[in-house]
């Protein structure tokens, strides 16, 4: 079971946020993270961002993916909108940064993410997103607007006690190096990147 172990206000270029530290233990140095921002209405359903961390985009500013792009976008819409983050320790969908760079590794001599990631005897994907459920839960959401392209993360929803009121896409615009990226996204995995990007 997770529990909330800290908790404070944090100022950011978008804004100020309640950020919420969980896990099973206080000395966990890598707990999953709740983002609020300070105008959320609970009574209503929550625009919800499930994010896996990913430091090459997020940290390095990598443009083999837009996952950075996406973080920066989701805390702007939800700091003017309100809503939560749920930032998920899952980095490289939870294979792990060594695992990623040995899989950008062989990216670079032709395999798409997908085969990389099985030619190295990884999962595919190996995240897992009812953690973001739980997370929900202990903080009383019944109802989301879910940030999201990817279906995965709907049907965890859906299959939830949390009600899934609508889904607001969360799409980047492709770079010559994140084109590949996004086409397995699509292809293999069923993203749903034709939609325009609706976040303001």
């Amino acid at each position: 079971m997770l529990k909330i172990q800290a908790e404070s206000n944090v100022p950011t270029e978008y804004g100020e946020f309640r950020m919420i530290a969980f896990s099973k233990s206080e000395n966990d140095w890598m707990p999953h993270m709740a983002i609020i921002a300070k105008n959320t209405d609970f009574t209503k359903p929550i625009n919800v961002r499930f994010h896996s961390e990913c430091i090459t985009g997020e940290v390095f500013h990598s443009k083999k993916c837009e996952c950075g792009q996406q973080l920066d976008a989701a805390m702007n819409f939800i700091h003017k909108n309100g809503g939560i983050i749920i930032y998920l320790r899952q980095e490289g969908r939870n294979i792990g940064i060594i695992n990623k760079l040995k899989a950008y590794a062989l990216q670079e001599q032709g395999f798409d993410t997908v085969e990389a990631n099985l030619k190295l005897g990884l999962p595919a994907d190996d995240r897992n997103f009812d953690i973001a459920i739980e997370i929900l839960n202990i903080l009383n959401v019944k109802a989301v607007n879910l940030l999201t392209n990817n279906p995965q993360k709907l049907k965890f929803v859906t299959d939830s006690n949390i009600r899934l009121n609508k889904r607001i896409p969360l799409q980047i615009d492709s770079t010559k190096e994140s084109e590949a990226y996004l086409k397995t996204k699509k292809d293999y995995f069923g993203h749903l990147l034709d939609d325009e990007n609706t976040l303001h």
